[in-house]
């Protein structure tokens, strides 16, 4: 079976200059971004399916990516794929001193037990050291560099995004104790959603809506329910009621088109039931 200094070997022949692959020589770090996060969404559709077959496949797609980074990387002279393994390895040894009490991958082995809280405790506190420290070497001392929010990435997706501000705003103390405070908030910026557009002010309305949909997360977050999945799972099920409006519809002769919102909403509910049978 081939392996990890195969594939290290075939990227290099790809991004050979005179007998490489014409695509993969062109490409830079901006160029394949995007197909990096599309190969990260490959690997989460292929979880939620289950199809563990087809998610080997994408697990090998998404390594690819990294292996093309360090490619680069080494090119540029910026670093290569073993400095990456390295920075990895010193990173996760440091993080879980409870697992690693010596400080060292292959040291002593009697690691400290540990709860859950006590554990996303250390991570948090840890993390918080290594950013203070990593302003402190480039000279960084404005606040956006050593804020507990700093280093949250702004290309995450905005759901993902909103849940990781929120749970690392909550390891300092600034968080709703109750899920019942939450829904209150929630209300309160329902109300405040009605007045804008009541008003007809767009900027204020987007502004609005965007509260709502943070506390939304928020609530997520305290009923410890993965927003992201929760909207993913909504969209297939939406999907799968709408097909199914689609199809009978077709098997009447009709598109949906000529379907009047009323009969939809009825082949909805009609749908719904079937789905709650099922489950029964």
């Amino acid at each position: 079976m081939y392996q990890l200094d195969d594939l290290l070997f075939l990227m290099s022949r790809l991004r050979d200059p005179e007998t490489g692959c014409p695509w993969d020589i062109k490409q830079t770090f901006a160029s394949i971004l995007p197909h990096t996060l599309e190969e990260a969404y490959e690997v989460a559709d292929a979880i939620e399916k289950q199809d563990y077959a087809h998610l080997k496949e994408e697990l090998g797609d998404l390594l690819f990516q990294v292996i093309f980074y360090s490619q680069l990387g080494k090119e540029q002279q910026h670093f290569d794929f073993h400095q990456i393994i390295d920075t990895l390895v010193t990173k996760l040894v440091r993080r879980h001193p409870h697992v690693f009490p010596s400080g060292e991958l292959r040291g002593e082995n009697n690691h400290t037990p540990l709860t859950d809280d006590e554990i996303k405790g250390r991570w948090e506190a840890i993390k918080q050291q290594e950013r203070d420290e990593k302003a402190k070497l480039h000279g960084q001392d404005a606040i956006e560099n050593t804020s507990v929010l700093a280093d949250i990435p702004l290309a995450l997706p905005a759901i993902q995004r909103a849940e990781k501000l929120q749970k690392r705003a909550a390891t300092v103390g600034f968080d709703w104790p109750e899920p019942d405070q939450v829904l209150d908030k929630i209300e309160e910026e329902i109300g405040e959603l009605r007045e804008a557009m009541a008003q007809g002010q767009h900027h204020r309305i987007e502004d609005e809506l965007g509260d709502v949909m943070f506390a939304m997360v928020n609530l997520a977050r305290h009923v410890n329910v993965k927003p992201e999945l929760a909207v993913r799972s909504t969209n297939t099920k939406f999907e799968r009621r709408f097909q199914f409006i689609e199809s009978h519809l077709q098997l009447q002769g009709r598109s949906i088109e000529q379907a009047s919102l009323e009969e939809m909403e009825a082949l909805w509910q009609q749908a719904k039931a079937l789905e709650k049978t099922a489950e029964a």
